[in-house]
């Protein structure tokens, strides 16, 4: 069984509620009051990340438990049955998507309103900064509520990092609820390319592969890469390895944005431009397929959908992360103001959104469809484990040790997550969906940077985009 992946584009139709006037007074003052029960919640989420439900009638997971998934409706029209079912109130959701993190941030200066939005964690910062989102409620947070999916479900290990990535001494974990997760490396054909050398920042200078790597048209991603580059050989010392506080000085220095950070960086970038097939948006992924590039920069989630996609073909990819550092990064679920407001109803019905998508089975149906990784472990539920030996396990005689304790195990959990796997996808698909726990040691998140440090590096990104800096 293969995971199933969308090659093109659907967008979630827009549910309209309308609300009809009638003739007669006393009929029309019954009715307000019933459309008036009815909770409208407006969700802003990526293109292409939630299960659509258009599996074939054959399709289904069937896992070792004999639990079997399957996706008919779409997730927001099974969500609104389980929500009435639930909390005996109709609720309507009016869902919308966008391309990046700045798409969805311009809707939302230029007026439009959401309820709830699913942004990347600099955004998620950002949007702190400028006080434009909730907190989640204590309720949220009651594990003793049998709804309480993400409370209860939740990675311990992602818990952990949202709560510590602070901005102006609130926790990133207060005001958002985890989604997604994953980190950047390069998908790479082994063929043509050493892991020794995919497992270098320096890739993508590279003069063995000139013309044959791209890399992200994206000044955040290029950026943590090239501070990659300007580190990785301190990183490496042992000097740097055996600090007391090494995860704090790993992500200063990649999250370093003096002038002579960002002016070395864009003169990297400008050899870097020179040296590279293109900066892409999502081309990468077919131009390996084709064999127009050996190896690409990608988030982990492209970077499986790129193994899946050449593995029909006979060819086999693999996913490494540098061994010096690599970017930790999530997308998450954000409540704002401007669309709840104190608007207590609407609340519950945005975090119950949440907690519906956090559910074991719902949470394996999302992760099929889209090919990213979750960040809930499922708690005492192992449908999600299940689910992953179910794609990436192996008993062959040659199969190798897999361990995953540090994404799944709970506290007073006896069991061990350790999986059987081959040693392909050691390295490929199980690698870039669930990284061992020494790339997690490595990993740093990309903070916000702030306007006035966000317009200089912009600025050098157009230069080395659009001129010529040597």
């Amino acid at each position: 069984m293969i995971m199933k992946y969308k090659a093109f584009s659907i967008l979630f139709s827009i549910l309209l509620v309308v609300t009809l006037p009638l003739a007669l007074c006393s009929c029309g003052s019954k009715n307000n009051s019933s459309n008036n029960e009815e909770i409208v919640l407006r969700i802003a989420n990526w293109e292409e990340y939630l299960d659509e439900g258009d599996w074939d009638d054959d399709e289904e997971i069937k896992l070792e438990n004999g639990k079997k998934i399957i996706g008919r409706n779409t997730m927001i029209k099974d969500f609104e049955n389980w929500y009435e079912k639930t909390y005996h109130k109709k609720v309507k959701v009016e869902y919308s998507s966008f391309g990046t993190n700045e798409d969805m941030y311009n809707q939302l200066t230029i007026g439009d309103t959401y309820d709830l939005i699913c942004p990347s964690e600099y955004m998620i910062m950002k949007l702190l900064a400028e006080k434009k989102i909730l907190k989640y409620s204590d309720d949220f947070w009651d594990i003793s509520n049998s709804e309480n999916y993400y409370a209860k479900g939740v990675s311990p290990y992602i818990k952990k990092s949202l709560d510590q990535l602070r901005y102006h001494g609130q926790s990133v974990g207060d005001y958002t609820a985890g989604y997604m997760w994953g980190t950047l490396g390069y998908v790479y054909n082994p063929k043509y390319v050493s892991r020794k050398d995919a497992e270098d920042w320096g890739l993508l200078l590279n003069q063995k592969y000139h013309k044959k790597v791209t890399a992200k048209d994206s000044v955040r991603d290029c950026y943590f890469a090239v501070r990659g580059m300007q580190t990785q050989k301190q990183i490496l010392t042992d000097e740097f390895q055996k600090q007391a506080d090494y995860q704090k000085k790993l992500s200063a220095l990649l999250n370093d944005t003096s002038d002579q950070s960002i002016q070395s960086a864009g003169e990297i970038l400008s050899k870097m431009k020179d040296n590279v097939y293109s900066f892409e948006t999502d081309s990468g992924k077919s131009d390996l397929v084709s064999g127009k590039v050996v190896a690409n920069l990608q988030w982990s989630g492209d970077g499986v959908y790129s193994m899946q996609q050449v593995e029909e073909e006979g060819i086999k990819l693999r996913y490494a992360v540098p061994k010096a550092s690599t970017n930790l990064w999530f997308d998450g679920w954000c409540m704002l103001k401007d669309g709840i407001g104190k608007d207590k109803e609407k609340q519950q019905a945005a975090q119950a959104f949440v907690n519906y998508i956090s559910r074991p089975d719902n949470v394996v149906r999302n992760m099929y469809y889209v090919g990213y990784t979750s960040v809930i472990a499922g708690g005492k539920d192992q449908t999600i484990y299940n689910y992953i030996k179910y794609m990436y396990g192996s008993d062959d005689k040659k199969s190798v040790d897999y361990d995953l304790n540090y994404f799944f195990k709970q506290n007073g959990d006896n069991y061990n997550y350790v999986m059987k796997t081959s040693k392909e996808m050691s390295e490929g698909q199980l690698y870039a969906q669930y990284p061992t726990k020494d790339v997690m040691k490595r990993s740093a998140v990309m903070a916000y940077f702030g306007d006035q440090t966000n317009k200089k590096i912009s600025r050098m990104w157009i230069d080395m985009r659009c001129f010529s800096l040597k």
